[in-house]
């Protein structure tokens, strides 16, 4: 199970549910993990991440910031191999009732954070060997229900960035992929829906094996997927 062994992984919303999850899945396969977040914070990180490098105080939707970011990973850890973009946010309001502040904000926190991130770890990814960049779709990028239009514009914005990078980079040996979680069976969508069936839902770790998965060695051949990721939703 140590497919990522030595690989260096960088993680955007490094602190969040899905990205602590996915951080301790990819470190239980031998990745030295890096983890992105916009706050500081102060608890100590749950085992297998005692000793993930820590970035903290990082607004994504700054492009430099993102290139700070990236900057402090390679010389703190000597290179970067992948990056998981998993900084996001969802919102749910109707057209009619909502805000076109909306849309805009999505955007920036679902696409350009993406963006930001990609673009400044381009460089190293390309430098080595099976690049690899996986992105946090949704399956709502696919088909929006009521109140879901900016947040799932945002996503399928995200799934034509995961595509078009994926042709730019397919020759220099960097893979490009999108995973589209239903709901993610997280303390705050618990909350959120507190008569739902949790077991149909998908768990943060099983969604952390596929995005494995496609930064192993295994996944070479897949770039500009768009892998949904159910569960029995």
């Amino acid at each position: 199970m140590n497919s990522l062994e030595g690989r260096i992984v960088a993680i955007t919303g490094g602190f969040g549910s899905l990205g602590l999850a996915t951080a301790r899945v990819l470190a239980k396969r031998g990745a030295r993990i890096a983890l992105i977040g916009r706050s500081d914070r102060a608890e100590a990180l749950p085992a297998p991440l005692a000793d993930a490098f820590v970035v903290t105080g990082i607004d994504l939707t700054d492009a430099q910031a993102a290139r700070n970011a990236v900057d402090t990973i390679v010389k703190q850890t000597g290179g970067l191999n992948a990056l998981v973009n998993v900084a996001g946010a969802f919102s749910w309001e109707t057209v009619a009732d909502g805000s076109v502040d909306t849309w805009q904000s999505m955007f920036d926190v679902n696409v350009k954070t993406a963006l930001n991130a990609s673009k400044a770890a381009l460089a190293q990814l390309s430098a080595g060997e099976g690049g690899r960049i996986v992105n946090i779709g949704a399956l709502a990028a696919m088909k929006a229900g009521m109140g879901m239009g900016a947040y799932a514009a945002s996503k399928a914005a995200l799934l034509r960035l995961t595509e078009a990078l994926a042709e730019e980079l397919k020759d220099r040996g960097v893979t490009v992929n999108a995973v589209l979680p239903s709901i993610i069976d997280t303390a705050p969508n618990r909350r959120d829906m507190p008569d739902a069936d949790f077991s149909r839902w998908v768990k943060p770790e099983e969604l952390g094996a596929v995005i494995a998965f496609l930064l192993s060695p295994e996944a070479q051949c897949i770039t500009g997927a768009a892998i949904p990721v159910t569960g029995r939703v």
